[in-house]
C-alpha cells in the first residue's frame, strides 16, 4: 500500500480510504492517480492481513448438499445477489454426507476467521445453536435436503388446490394427477393436496399415475386413458411431465385445452412458449435465496432482518392450455 501511495503520489491513508470506499470523498485526480498507480503495480488487498486488523473479511460462505439431479441455480441467483447487493462475495461448497457433516464442516468454517457468515441451504445438526467457538454468523435455512430435492415451503402442494378449484369452476369434473417421483417431499405433496381437493370439493379422481418426473411418464398416462375415462384435466408434477400429456393427447387426436386441460409446476422457461402455452405453477426460487442471505446478512451485522409480507414461494400463473371443461370427456 505504501509503494501504491508513493505511486501515487499520495499518502497511504488516503490509499486505505480509497480501497475501502471506492474513493467516496477523495478528489477525481486523487482517484484517478491511486487507481493507475494500483493497476501498474498489480496491487491486490491482503484479505488476511485485513481481517485479523478488522475482524472482517467481507466474505460469506454457503453450504449445499452433494449436488444430485436438481439445481440449486435459481436459489444461488437470489442469495449471491443479495450479498453482492450488500457489498459480500460469497463462496458455495458442496458437503458430502448429511446434516452431520454438513454441520462438522459448518463449525470449520465460522471458527475458521475467513468468512463473516455461514449459510446453510439444508439442514445441520447444530443441536442448542451455533457451534461454541464460531466467530462467524451462521443460519441454516433448509430449503433443500441432502439430495438437492425441496423440502419445507419448496414441498408445499397447496397451488395444487387452487388448479383444481379453477379448473372445476370451468365445469372440470373428473381428473387424472400423474404425480412425480415419491422419492420426493414436494412429488408427495401435490399428491396429497390433489387427493384433499377432489374429495372436497365432491370431484372424480380417474387416479394417481405414479412417474419419474419425465415428459414420458406424461405422455404414457394420457395414452393409457380409457376412450370412456371421461376425465377433462390432467395435473401434472411438473412442467415436462405436462409437456408429455400435450404430446400424449395430441398423438390420441384430441385438443388441448377443447378435449383436456393440463397444468404442470415450475414454470419452466419454455412453458410460456409452448404450444399452448402451459398453465403452471410458478416457484420463486430466487426469493428463497435473497430471504435466506437477507437473514445471514442481518445476523452479520448484529440487526434485525427487514420483516417481509408472508407470501407464499409459488403462485398459480394461468395460460391456453386450460379452459373450460368439454361437453363431455375426450
Amino acid at each position: 500500500m505504501k509503494e501504491v501511495a508513493r505511486a501515487a503520489g499520495v499518502s497511504h491513508q488516503t490509499v486505505s480510504r480509497h480501497l475501502r470506499f471506492a474513493g467516496e470523498g477523495l478528489k477525481a485526480s486523487t482517484r484517478e492517480r491511486v487507481d493507475a498507480a494500483i493497476r501498474e503495480l498489480g496491487y491486490r488487498p491482503n484479505l488476511i492481513a485485513r481481517s485479523m486488523r478488522t475482524r472482517r473479511t467481507g466474505r460469506l460462505a454457503i453450504l449445499l448438499p452433494s449436488v444430485g439431479d436438481a439445481s440449486p441455480g435459481r436459489t444461488l441467483v437470489g442469495a449471491i445477489g443479495a450479498a453482492r447487493a450488500a457489498g459480500y462475495a460469497v463462496e458455495v461448497l458442496s458437503v458430502e454426507g448429511g446434516a452431520r457433516e454438513r454441520a462438522g464442516r459448518l463449525a470449520d468454517l465460522a471458527g475458521s476467521g475467513q468468512v463473516e457468515g455461514v449459510l446453510s441451504l439444508a439442514p445441520a445438526e447444530l443441536g442448542d445453536g451455533p457451534p461454541p467457538d464460531a466467530e462467524a454468523a451462521v443460519v441454516v435455512s433448509a430449503g433443500y435436503d441432502d439430495r438437492m430435492r425441496g423440502i419445507g415451503e419448496l414441498a408445499d402442494g397447496s397451488p395444487v388446490a387452487d388448479l383444481v378449484a379453477g379448473l372445476a369452476a370451468g365445469g372440470h369434473r373428473r381428473f387424472l394427477h400423474v404425480a412425480g417421483d415419491r422419492g420426493y417431499a414436494s412429488a408427495r405433496g401435490r399428491r396429497r393436496a390433489y387427493l384433499e381437493i377432489v374429495e372436497r370439493l365432491g370431484l372424480e379422481s380417474h387416479g394417481v399415475a405414479d412417474g419419474d418426473w419425465s415428459a414420458e411418464s406424461g405422455r404414457a398416462a394420457v395414452l393409457d386413458l380409457p376412450e370412456d375415462s371421461g376425465v377433462t384435466a390432467v395435473i401434472a408434477g411438473n412442467d415436462a411431465v405436462a409437456a408429455g400429456a400435450v404430446r400424449g393427447a395430441l398423438e390420441r387426436g384430441w385438443s388441448v385445452p377443447g378435449d383436456l386441460s393440463v397444468t404442470g409446476w415450475d414454470d419452466a422457461p419454455v412453458a410460456a412458449y409452448l404450444s399452448p402455452a402451459l398453465t403452471t405453477v410458478a416457484v420463486d426460487l430466487e426469493r428463497l435465496g435473497t430471504r435466506a442471505m437477507e437473514r445471514l446478512i442481518a445476523a452479520v451485522r448484529g440487526t434485525d432482518p427487514e420483516v417481509e409480507e408472508d407470501e407464499p414461494l409459488n403462485r398459480v400463473v394461468w395460460r391456453e392450455s386450460t379452459g373450460p371443461a368439454p361437453r363431455r370427456g375426450a
